[in-house]
């Protein structure tokens, strides 16, 4: 018997990391859409509140929760994806250890 197939959620992790790592980076590209539109209106209000004068605190909030919201929502996914790894390679050995000799 050869290895355990995780190639694919190998793949997956590897992803869902270089994600992680560019919304802590502060790119958009790896936010979903409601993430997007939230990141857009606090942009939004923001910039109207400085043309105003007035003060940005709570789009400045807006914006950084939003970006929590998100690396919380990839760190769920990749400790998913691992667990998953883990009960791929686990069921792979209790296959080889009961395909035994005898």
């Amino acid at each position: 018997m050869g290895k355990p197939d995780t190639r694919s959620i190998d793949r997956e992790i590897t992803k869902t990391n270089r994600k992680l790592e560019a919304v802590r980076r502060g790119e958009m590209w790896p936010l979903n859409s409601s993430e997007r539109r939230a990141v857009l209106g606090a942009l939004a209000g923001g910039s109207y509140r400085v043309l105003r004068g007035r003060s940005t605190t709570r789009q400045e909030t807006r914006l950084e929760s939003v970006s929590e919201q998100a690396v919380t929502r990839l760190t769920a996914e990749i400790t998913a994806l691992h667990i998953e790894r883990a009960r791929i390679v686990r069921v792979y050995a209790a296959a080889k250890k009961s395909s035994g000799w005898w």
